[in-house]
């Protein structure tokens, strides 16, 4: 057990343990710090954990180069204009990458520690014990302890996928050469960033899921995200059974029945998308008496609890939201809430969400299906009925909101736009303060900007678009 990064001497007990050394246990930890107490920050793997080291960063910088490419290709939308583009260089940009992720983690995660005397860094396998936390059989005596490893690719259940030799998210963004085609399985948020990135830079994709592309999202937007995948040459079996899998000298093989025909499908290279697996297995906490979910993740209650009184677990690791965003908020939540009596509550009802497909794909509150309890009202306006995608010659996607047929409060909403992304966020301050779309519809918003689609789309619950002018309203 080493100590490092830290300018507090070793302690013979903390007030709190993190296990868990990523966006989550950061978190944590800076947290219960400010409040005064003394932490140990415990990592077993590289610092900075799967966010800045083989998650968000690395994987929007590469997804941000393929746009870049694209960008230049789709030039010729605009009259009198063509353009072109193309990798000189994979190894260059995948250095690029590495470089950003390794500066990141420095500025972010390394260079933090000397700042917060109360943080005590230890590096090493963290198993729970019942006085506390054991590092490579060494006790380290908490009074509490939060729970923040998060998690790792997951590996879905197709007969003979063990002998194959897949790529993963992590491994896909380490390819010193790009394969010439690639199968992609799963059609999660993972599967889609990566299935079109990957597109751009030249590699032949077939995407292959069990149900609709982006399940998780808006039938209408999921169908016209399909639609912009099939045209730009992304083949598409979704709906589909797997049967096997299997790899030779000239690459792999996905069996797969796709509305009862059976087709072989071959491409240089496989990428496994399917979700992520929390990284519990090591833990101890079946004997620490913590409880878990089906699929192995620590359950916990609205105040980031569980089932073992002082020990409390947030992020990926966990049944709550997947997002590194969220986790940080549930790590923050759970140190507050073990030094000072339980008192926060996990709220994410106004939480904002978003998928980095182009058009990206952004959604906040209750969708229409999810909207039990509510009689409800629905407002869905195409791209080429919004003034910024006219006048950008761009107009792949839609917007669609749900309201409160009877309150007219709004309850959610899905963006699919170039800028959906940073459009969302005006919704989800619409959701955290109660608007209706009645209020929505009469705010002012700056013309020509794909937020003001969301003013569009207010008004359309009561109005005709075709019959206003621009800006009107």
């Amino acid at each position: 057990m080493t100590d490092c990064c830290t300018t507090d001497a070793k302690k013979n007990s903390y007030d709190l343990a993190v296990i868990g050394a990523g966006s989550a246990g950061f978190s944590a930890a800076i947290t219960a710090a400010e409040q005064g107490a003394n932490v140990a920050l415990i990592g077993g793997g590289t610092i900075g954990g799967t966010c800045v080291n083989v998650g968000c960063v690395p994987s929007k910088t590469m997804i941000r180069a393929a746009e870049a490419l694209h960008g230049a290709r789709a030039a010729g939308r605009f009259p009198g204009i063509s353009g072109e583009a193309g990798v000189d260089d994979w190894r260059e940009l995948i250095a690029a990458k590495d470089d950003l992720v390794s500066t990141l983690r420095q500025k972010k995660y390394a260079d933090l520690l000397p700042e917060y005397n109360g943080i005590a860094y230890i590096e090493g396998a963290a198993r729970l014990n019942g006085a506390g936390v054991i590092v490579d059989d060494t006790p380290v005596a908490a009074g509490k302890v939060v729970i923040a490893t998060g998690g790792r690719p997951a590996v879905p259940r197709i007969p003979g996928i063990e002998n194959v030799r897949y790529l993963t998210s992590t491994t896909l963004l380490e390819l010193e050469e790009l394969p010439k085609s690639l199968i992609v399985i799963g059609g999660g948020y993972i599967g889609a960033e990566l299935a079109q990135m990957m597109a751009r830079v030249g590699v032949a994709v077939t995407l292959v899921c069990r149900s609709r592309l982006l399940p998780q999202v808006e039938p209408e937007v999921s169908d016209a995200l399909a639609a912009v995948f099939l045209g730009e040459g992304i083949t598409l079996h979704c709906g589909i059974t797997y049967d096997a899998c299997r790899d030779d000298a000239s690459g792999v093989t996905v069996c797969v029945e796709d509305n009862g025909q059976r087709i072989d499908l071959n491409a240089e290279r496989l990428l496994v998308a399917t979700g992520r697996t929390p990284n519990t297995k090591a833990l101890g906490l079946l004997d620490a008496g913590v409880a878990q979910d089906g699929r192995g993740a620590i359950v916990v209650d609205g105040r980031m609890r569980t089932s073992k009184p002082g020990i409390y677990a947030a992020g990926d690791v966990t049944d709550r939201d997947q997002f590194v965003y969220m986790a940080a908020y549930g790590a923050k939540l759970a140190a507050l809430n073990a030094l000072n009596d339980d008192s926060l509550s996990y709220d994410n009802s106004a939480m904002p969400w978003v998928v980095f497909t182009d058009p990206q794909v952004a959604g906040v509150g209750l969708s229409e299906a999810k909207a039990a309890g509510h009689e409800v009202k629905i407002s869905v306006v195409p791209l080429d009925r919004i003034p910024r995608a006219l006048a950008a010659r761009d107009t792949r996607g839609l917007i669609k909101l749900v309201a409160d047929a009877k309150t007219d409060r709004l309850l959610g909403g899905q963006i699919l736009a170039p800028e959906g992304a940073d459009s969302i966020q005006t919704l989800a301050l619409a959701l955290k303060f109660g608007m209706t779309a009645k209020a929505l519809g009469e705010t002012i918003f700056p013309y020509l900007t794909t937020v003001e689609g969301l003013k569009l789309a207010a008004q359309t619950f009561d109005r005709d678009l075709a019959k206003l002018s621009c800006c009107a309203g």
